[in-house]
């Protein structure tokens, strides 16, 4: 891990496409780093409500089978090329592969338990996954990976729910290939602050 404060590293976290399959720390650190984003990163009504797949080795590169099957099962041949190349020497390339999920059983108790907000726990429960997206993006990128993420969800659901066994109450939410980044992405233009923030005194 770098000596980055916090706003060092949220700076410094990118979209990386250019990846490749070696891993600057060891299997035990990268689970570590999982194992803590679920530990401490917040959710609504301490719900916990995410869930974590971790693909490495032949099972990285089944899940982007998978999406290449499905695609080209549904996209003209001339479509498909592209995406085929896309998936090939990027997401596939790398190292591995993170699915983040949310458990909809904990959602749906959410709403029988507490009515009042029922229709605001599915959107909570989207927060809760889009924090454990960025601390996760932002801790592999911290260890020396690039990462970017995907959403090939709902079309690989199915597929990914029956290869690998996964409770049909996760709900497939995003995808986040990584590996040793290859190239620097371009710098990202930034929209004017002062038509983002409003401050009352």
């Amino acid at each position: 891990m770098s000596n980055k404060s916090l706003k060092e590293a949220l700076a410094h976290r990118r979209s990386y496409y250019a990846i490749s399959n070696e891993s600057p720390i060891s299997e035990g650190e990268l689970k570590e780093l999982i194992e803590f984003t679920i530990k401490t990163t917040p959710s609504a009504f301490n719900s916990q409500s995410t869930r974590i797949v971790l693909l490495l080795g032949n099972q990285h590169k089944k899940l982007w089978e998978i999406v290449k099957d499905t695609l080209k099962a549904i996209t003209s041949p001339e479509t498909f090329i592209n995406s085929e190349k896309k998936i090939d020497q990027s997401f596939a390339a790398g190292y591995g592969t993170i699915l983040f999920f949310e458990d909809e059983s904990i959602v749906h108790h959410l709403q029988e338990t507490f009515p009042t907000y029922q229709d605001k726990f599915p959107i909570w429960s989207q927060q809760t996954s889009a924090m454990h997206q960025l601390t996760i993006w932002t801790l592999l990128e911290d260890a020396g990976f690039g990462a970017s993420l995907q959403h090939y969800n709902p079309l690989i659901d199915e597929p990914i729910h029956r290869q690998w066994a996964i409770p049909a109450h996760w709900k497939l939410i995003a995808q986040m290939p990584f590996g040793t980044p290859l190239q620097t992405p371009p710098e990202k233009e930034i929209l004017p602050l002062e038509n983002r923030i409003k401050i009352f005194k």
